[in-house]
């Protein structure tokens, strides 16, 4: 018992000293974690440089474009072709993918020699035997339908489309004349229409690699990254579009082609490069080129350690200082060798066996060292592809924004396959260089043709639902003929408006406001505002200066209405009102004095004096009873009446749409224009009284609140009107009304891109088919995300992460899809806006029977101010329907509160200048 731990013992020990001779010899080629990550942020600084443009053409890691802008989601169907060629035999395919559901798919492949006499000769014969080998293989399959194909070609290619790619450089060992520069794709389909072969549409190029990771994305939907690691090695992945300079846009990711093998062209891996590596790369056919793919790969692993065994002979470090011939030829030993060296249990006996047919007459301490060279290779050559794919895994997660990031990586390639070794080692070090990413390994079944037969399908499904989408936004659409014949039905409208034999019935119903006029800078002096709108109510001291150093200051106090006021009794509402009045006349110190009051007012009323306006009805949540109908300038006054504790002068009763175009006005004499395009949408605008044909009075001015929301309720724009603004319209508050405003304010154009989400998803074009219940929920799509999702500065991760606050749990395209959804129903808004704004100016340039107007508009309203491009779009239509007037737009600050004390102090104007006449 004793002799047999004594054999072991000094076994282990023999074993240990082999192992430090040869580590002392390539210590070198040893990486410690520290050189990892250094490697690592080299790659990193390396794909920076391929991305970018004015850096790219000097950059040695190229970065290619693949086109490939989406991996599988589990939807693609149909019956694909595929070629494959890049290696020593061409390999046809016909993929069927499952309609039903269950992500099945059958494979039929036929394998074809590649020739020396085909992979030397021309270009013609090379695409006239890929031809041949297809009609072959169809002809013997009976396929005669049409179907789409992906081709395969494992060389390095530029591409600017899917379905084209130019020729960089041939490897392995092809050197067909006549193909360097050209369109491989544009030759392959002249070939096969040369031959008649007209059944086939070749729709995709696809790099191999690419190909494993579609492949691997196909049963694992978390799958970006595809890596080789065989006779070559490369790798690839999902970039975002906004980061590649090389290709126009921003929106959506595409397949970056690393094509890592090219890593360190530069120098940048001079420190770690050994005398063998650089004895490798003087006798390759590519001196200086693929530095790092020959410190990786297997086309250059046994080779590399075959140099190692013989400069180690040559000292006296093995096999007695003796050499064999096989041992000095090139090529003698190949990387499946190097792979049965470090086989379990096995390895020592087949690294014997290697030895004895290079000539070699091996101890058992050379068996020992051999194979411990072997495993320094092999380690060597997993620890740097981990590192480079270590950096492309952090790019990802910091693309992405995430703390930690759980991802699937496709692999393949022969050396990845099977080094007894190698893949365990390989992920053991990637998950040890990026901690915070949970890293699945998912090797890839026929990667490079099943894998274009996947490009090419999810190309096909992309196609496929793009045309659907377009289709359903091409509902939206509206062409500039249509918005100047748009504009023509507002003009009628307003006028039907206008006439006093048509104003009762018309839908805009223009109505008056006792403004007779802009501010002039003469106003001065203290008013009141009141604003009451929503669920707070405001009070105001508004202080005018007039003169070279006018101004206008302001003093607001808020006061909440509680819901049972809102929905008591008028009186309640009206003495609540007075008492957030006294409160705040008692905190500015001012109760004694009887100042002018402005009363904004944001719900329908019917005037016939500036300071009288009869609710029409209650919005917004109020339901008051006993008001509708009623004068609420008297209600006011009663309720002061009724706490006689002060006494006001209410001098005028005001819109928020007029309001704006006043506070505007002081800033811009120009100014004879308000817009609202906020929660809802309205103008007003400076009439000629002579036109306002049911008042009195034919001299001067008076501002129209037009009402314009009601634009189409007599189905004027029936012909616009899409399956979606029908249904909201169906399910508001107020079927049949404010059409123009369903349409075209920020209260509907969340719930219209909703309804069209539904529909889409019921399609199956989005969120993988699955309405969640949060989608199902009327008004959960606030006009708020359309203006973040639409921001240029948000990236399509920041809009999943809106969308999955929704419940939404969106893919990279689905976050594109519901971009152009809001960017159609938000562009539509502002069109029609500007179209129906461009009938307000060229009225106005009419009716002083002007050939030029200029003018100005004041604008106010959360639409107009924080929409990304709303206001762009309105602004251009109204120049390109009105090219007879020059608007400005200006932004109203507060028109509901300075608004109003404008108003008073104007109508206080005019006042006292009537007051001289009637003496």
């Amino acid at each position: 018992m004793f002799a047999v731990h004594l054999v072991s013992f000094w076994f282990t020990k023999l074993k240990e000293d082999q192992i430090k001779k040869v580590d002392r010899f390539l210590y070198h080629m040893r990486l410690s974690d520290e050189t990892l990550m250094d490697i690592m942020a080299r790659f990193q600084a390396e794909m920076d440089k391929g991305l970018k443009k004015d850096t790219n053409p000097t950059a040695s890691v190229k970065m290619l474009p693949t086109y490939v802008r989406s991996t599988p989601d589990g939807s693609e169907k149909g019956d694909f072709l595929a070629l494959d060629l890049g290696g020593s035999k061409f390999k046809v395919l016909r993929v069927k993918v499952s309609e039903d559901g269950t992500q099945n798919v059958q494979m039929d492949s036929q394998f074809y020699p590649t020739p020396s006499e085909i992979i030397n000769g021309s270009k013609a014969e090379l695409f006239d035997y890929v031809a041949n080998c297809l009609g072959d293989f169809m002809k013997k399959r009976q396929i005669t339908e049409k179907l789409p194909l992906g081709f395969t070609f494992s060389f390095p290619c530029k591409q600017t489309r899917l379905d084209e790619g130019v020729l960089i450089s041939w490897t392995k060992d092809y050197k067909v004349r006549g193909v360097h520069q050209t369109d491989v794709v544009n030759t392959l389909r002249k070939t096969l229409k040369k031959k008649k072969y007209t059944n086939v549409d070749v729709l995709a190029l696809v790099n191999d690699t690419v190909g494993t990771m579609m492949t691997c994305g196909y049963d694992d939907q978390l799958c970006e990254v595809g890596v080789i690691v065989g006779s070559g090695t490369n790798a690839c992945y999902m970039e975002n579009l906004s980061n590649i300079d090389l290709v126009e846009g921003d929106e959506g990711r595409m397949c970056i082609n690393t094509e890592w093998g090219a890593f360190g062209d530069d120098g940048a891996l001079d420190d770690i490069r050994t005398g063998f590596d650089n004895e490798i790369d003087l006798g390759s056919v590519n001196p200086g080129k693929q530095l790092f793919e020959k410190m990786i790969s297997g086309l250059y692993m046994g080779e590399l350690v075959r140099l190692i065994l013989l400069k180690m002979a040559k000292k006296g470090l093995l096999f007695g200082g003796k050499v064999s011939n096989a041992l000095r030829t090139k090529g003698k030993i190949e990387t499946s060798q190097v792979a049965s060296m470090e086989k379990y249990n096995e390895g020592l006996y087949n690294t014997r066996q290697i030895l004895l047919d290079l000539g070699l007459e091996p101890s058992e301490d050379d068996c020992i060292a051999v194979q411990h060279v072997a495993t320094i290779v092999s380690f060597r050559s997993a620890n740097l592809c981990a590192a480079a794919l270590a950096a492309i895994l952090t790019r990802l997660r910091e693309n992405k924004k995430l703390d930690r990031m759980r991802i699937t990586v496709g692999m393949d390639g022969t050396v990845y396959r099977t080094h007894p070794q190698y893949a365990k080692r390989l992920h053991k070090v990637v998950r040890r260089l990026v901690p915070n990413c949970d890293v699945r390994f998912l090797l890839s079944e026929s990667g490079s043709g099943k894998g274009a037969a996947m490009v090419t399908a999810v190309a096909c499904r992309l196609l496929s639902q793009h045309k659907q989408i377009d289709e359903v936004l091409d509902l939206l659409h509206i062409s500039d003929q249509k918005l100047a014949d748009i504009k023509l039905r507002m003009t009628t409208e307003l006028k039907y408006g206008l006439n006093k034999e048509t104003h009762d019935s018309a839908t805009v119903k223009m109505l008056p406001t006792y403004v007779y006029g802009t501010p002039d800078g003469t106003e001065h002096g203290k008013f009141l505002a009141l604003d009451l709108g929503g669920t707070n109510f405001r009070v105001l001291l508004v202080k005018i200066r007039s003169g070279r150093r006018r101004y206008v200051r302001m003093y607001n106090k808020i006061f909440a209405i509680p819901l049972e006021i809102m929905q008591g009794t008028g009186e309640e509402l009206f003495d609540h009102i007075v008492e957030c009045i006294a409160e705040f006349l008692d905190y500015m110190g001012i109760k004694g004095a009887p100042l002018p009051l402005g009363f904004t007012f944001s719900f329908p009323c019917k005037q016939d004096r500036i300071d009288k306006g009869t609710l029409v009805g209650w919005t917004k949540g109020f339901k008051a009873t006993d008001c509708e109908g009623q004068d609420v300038v008297d209600m006011l006054r009663e309720a002061i009446k009724r706490r006689n504790e002060f006494d006001l002068d209410i001098v005028a009763i005001v819109n928020d749409t007029v309001g704006t175009m006043m506070t505007c006005g002081y800033e811009d004499p120009d100014c004879e224009i308000g817009l609202i395009a906020g929660t809802g949408s309205n103008v007003c605008y400076m009439e000629e009284m002579k036109n306002i044909e049911f008042i009195d009075g034919d001299e001067g001015k008076m501002c129209i609140n037009t009402e314009w929301g009601g634009f189409g309720d007599n189905d004027c724009l029936s012909d616009i009107q899409t399956q979606y603004d029908i249904h909201v319209d169906e399910k508001s508050l107020n079927p049949g009304k404010q059409r123009y405003e369903k349409m075209t304010s920020g209260m509907y154009l969340g719930e219209i891109v909703r309804q069209i989400l539904i529909d889409l998803t019921k399609r199956g074009l989005l969120f993988r088919g699955q309405i969640s219940e949060r989608l199902r929920t009327k008004g959960i799509f606030e006009t708020k995300f359309i203006s973040q999702i639409e921001s240029d500065r948000l990236a399509l991760l920041q809009v999943r992460k809106i969308l999955q606050q929704l419940g939404l749990d969106s893919t990279c395209d689905d976050s594109i899809i519901v971009k152009e959804v809001c960017g159609a129903v938000s562009t539509r808004a502002a069109k029609l806006c500007g179209a129906g704004l461009a009938a307000v100016v060229d009225k106005i340039r009419e009716n002083r029977g002007l050939d030029y107007l200029k003018t100005t508009v004041g604008v106010d309203g959360t639409l107009y101010k924080l929409h990304p491009h709303f206001s762009r779009i309105l602004e251009e239509t109204v120049k390109k329907l009105s090219p007879q007037c020059d608007v400005t737009f200006i932004l109203s600050e507060d028109g509901s509160g300075k608004g109003a004390a404008l108003i008073t102090a104007v109508a206080k104007r005019f006042h006292s200048q009537e007051e001289p006449d009637k003496n």
